[in-house]
């Protein structure tokens, strides 16, 4: 048998203890804002002290060829000035990648003029499409060669891949990817080149299936890409600023030398004059 105790209720604290104690939060809190807030300053000091700017930023070293790409945001383009003038760390501007399509019903409005320019002006050029998952594979392979000729010497076709909606699982999402390029290089008779960022790979496109296909990788703003994988391109800023074009450019490097980046091409042999 157990005795019952009485119920002990706490007693509220008295006026007097209350006041106290709020006095001493009080005292504390501005100590404690005070840290906070010079924490942050000191953290936005830091970054904007050490952190790579756009303005700042200069190409990676150890590469000799360089090039840009281009879509409709770039405005129309002084091509005889870009050819002319135009110098990435003191090298001549050796290719361009054009915007083409995107899904399976739109046409770049400056790809045209760009593409035909490009060739007049005596720069290697390469054509790409911007993947969507909203229409079927088959019928965005159809329509980017439907309005994309390709001729010896231009650079493989190029599928630009960075969008994955939430609804669409990553099986459905990469058998669609493959369905372009499978489709694409029948066609032109060249392994097409598949353009996204190292996390975005990593997280939706890590098969080894991806893995025969030259790889362009965006990475920005850093000296050296982490990626341990084989690549051929490397769009290493979006912040260029280059004569002939009024707005910032993509800026992008080739692993190798301008006799390899031909090799790369579309060859003589290949007859595109069909399509």
């Amino acid at each position: 048998m157990t005795t019952r105790r009485p119920d002990r209720r706490r007693r509220k604290p008295s006026k007097r203890r209350q006041r106290s104690s709020q006095s001493r939060w009080s005292r504390m809190w501005p100590p404690c804002l005070g840290a906070v807030i010079v924490g942050v300053a000191c953290w936005i000091l830091f970054k904007a002290l050490f952190s790579p700017k756009p303005s700042q930023y200069a190409p990676p070293e150890g590469f000799t060829v360089h090039g840009i790409d281009i879509s409709h945001h770039q405005g129309s383009i002084d091509w005889e000035l870009l050819r002319n003038q135009a110098n990435i760390d003191s090298m001549p501007l050796s290719f361009v990648f054009i915007k083409a399509t995107e899904g399976s019903d739109i046409v770049d409005r400056q790809f045209e003029r760009n593409f035909a320019a490009a060739r007049r002006f005596g720069i290697m050029r390469g054509a790409y499409h911007f993947y969507r998952t909203s229409t079927p594979a088959k019928l965005q392979a159809e329509h980017f060669m439907r309005h994309v000729k390709l001729e010896e010497g231009d650079l493989p076709p190029v599928l630009d891949v960075e969008v994955k909606p939430a609804d669409v699982s990553i099986e459905a999402f990469r058998q669609g990817i493959l369905e372009w390029l499978v489709r694409v290089e029948q066609h032109y008779k060249v392994k097409p080149i598949l353009y996204t960022y190292h996390s975005f790979r990593q997280q939706y496109m890590n098969d080894s299936v991806f893995n025969i296909y030259p790889y362009w990788i965006a990475h920005y703003y850093v000296d050296s890409l982490r990626y341990r994988g084989p690549w051929a391109f490397w769009q290493h800023s979006d912040q260029g600023q280059l004569p002939g074009i009024s707005e910032k450019v993509d800026l992008d490097v080739f692993q190798g030398t301008f006799q390899e980046l031909q090799q790369l091409a579309i060859p003589q042999s290949t007859n595109l004059l069909k399509q």
